[in-house]
């Protein structure tokens, strides 16, 4: 009995210490939505909104880590291949409008993310076990020849539109704006919108296509469930994958059923509710149903939820997806155990440093992506300031989702995406205990960002010298 306990306690302590990031950040996040005044639909909005808009920038660095090459900070040059090819699109917006501009955008980004990917491969395979501090090094290196390129060789060798509303007025048309906008798309044309207006990209990937929350929950709920029972089955007859523990079962199984009911009874309450005043609604399109008198305060709440762009939430999907197949495939398996041990991947014949450059040439392109589809949605681009923090802010997200430097999943991902964009939410009311002043809130937020890359690269090498010293011992 005893044995038993001690086994008990000795997995619960592993638990705890394994999962203190992510727990921290529950905490964080409960505490914090707790003492605020937000309301449930406005910070499911304030979650989704920034979930769609980073989830695809988070999902590019877990390739690298099974690769071997770490935390790949380098994704600021795919993002940097992102902005240039939207600062193209933009400044010729005659020829690019709405959202084919974006999809020319994607085209012109992707060359440019494969040519920056290939020579931050060939830098990783030169610096071997220092991927990380070299992948910071190379970002602000890469930085400094963009920003040169934005202020100087754009207009003085590459000629500019004088007078173009991207270009510095002056009386030479060298360098471009602080910031741009990327325009309204059609959808948000109103009658004071001026005649002959081009319509932009910002949110042009996100107004293609919009469904209710509720629906879109109930497709994930339904999902998932389908997903945990064809999982048990599937491992129950094949030895192979290891016999599925049933209580873990049974668990995943109540949640993802309490997920679906609740789903299914939101998404029919609504559509209930939207025929019954489909005619109000339809006489005067701007009318919500939470403005309508007779609404129950449930639907109210739940009809203020934004609806979910299918777009780039199917992005998202596709990207999740790759990677899971990515890592099945006769490459995915090599850069596996390149990851796990380069000599052995060497003598098993893996040509190991092709596939690190193979693995951050996917990483970069993705980044490029995520980083249109950022944009995008923001609908503003800060030339010179955009892509700072975008590669501290998506390890951060992917570590606290419980990655290390050595293994990240899609789970890892999307629990990280929620939780740390949680703590970004409430991160000014928690800061409201200590002081009135707003600018503790983003203090705040960027000592919980640092702190996590902080402790989760101090928790990885205590782990490593911990099991080195026990390997020692056993020796």
């Amino acid at each position: 009995m005893d044995i038993n306990n001690n086994g008990l306690a000795a997995r619960v302590k592993t638990f705890l210490f394994d999962n203190i990031v992510m727990l921290v950040f529950l905490v964080f996040t409960v505490v914090g939505f707790s003492v605020s005044d937000m309301s449930a639909s406005g910070f499911t909005n304030e979650i989704t909104t920034r979930f769609f808009r980073n989830g695809v920038l988070v999902l590019s660095l877990i390739i690298p880590v099974i690769a071997g090459l770490g935390l790949n900070f380098g994704i600021v040059l795919g993002a940097l291949a992102g902005m240039l090819s939207l600062l193209l699109v933009r400044y010729n917006f005659a020829l690019f409008p709405g959202v084919g501009g974006l999809w020319v955008a994607f085209a012109v980004a992707t060359p440019l993310a494969i040519l920056f990917g290939f020579l931050t491969g060939k830098l990783y395979n030169r610096t071997k076990g220092q991927e990380l501090v070299a992948g910071l090094i190379v970002s602000f290196f890469a930085e400094g020849l963009y920003l040169f390129f934005v202020l100087f060789i754009l207009g003085a060798i590459i000629p500019l539109q004088a007078g173009h509303g991207m270009v510095i007025p002056g009386e030479r048309a060298i360098g471009i704006r602080h910031t741009f906008e990327l325009g309204l798309p059609y959808e948000e044309f109103t009658a004071r919108t001026p005649a002959g207006t081009i319509p932009g990209q910002a949110r042009a990937l996100n107004n293609v296509w919009r469904v209710e929350f509720t629906y879109a929950l109930a497709v994930i709920a339904a999902a998932l469930l389908i997903m945990v029972i064809l999982r048990y089955i599937i491992r129950s007859r094949n030895p192979l994958m290891g016999k599925p523990v049933l209580w873990q079962f049974c668990v995943q199984l109540a949640l993802c059923i309490a997920l679906a009911v609740f789903a299914f009874v939101s998404a029919a309450q609504i559509y209930s509710w939207y025929n019954i005043h489909a005619e109000a609604m339809l006489t005067d399109p701007r009318i919500r149903l939470d403005q309508l008198e007779g609404i129950p305060p449930f639907v109210v709440e739940i009809s203020r939820i934004n609806r979910v762009p299918v777009i780039p939430a199917l992005m998202i999907l596709a990207v999740a997806l790759f990677t899971i197949y990515f890592s099945r495939t006769k490459l995915g398996q090599d850069c596996r155990s390149v990851g796990q041990s380069q000599p052995i991947a060497n003598v098993a014949g893996i040509y190991v440093d092709r596939t690190r450059i193979i693995a951050t040439i996917i990483s970069t392109v993705l980044a490029a992506w995520g980083m249109i589809i950022f944009l995008q949605d923001i609908g503003t681009v800060s030339t010179y300031t955009q892509h700072r923090n975008i590669g501290f802010f998506s390890v951060a997200a992917i570590l606290v989702g419980g990655a290390t430097v050595s293994k990240a999943t899609v789970p890892n991902a999307i629990i990280g995406l929620l939780l740390f964009h949680s703590m970004f939410v409430v991160s000014p009311a928690v800061a409201g205990i200590f002081s009135d002043h707003p600018a503790v809130g983003e203090y705040t937020r960027s000592f919980m960002t640092f702190a996590v890359i902080g402790v989760s690269l101090g928790l990885y090498v205590w782990k490593g010298n911990k099991a080195a010293k026990e390997k020692e011992r056993l020796r």
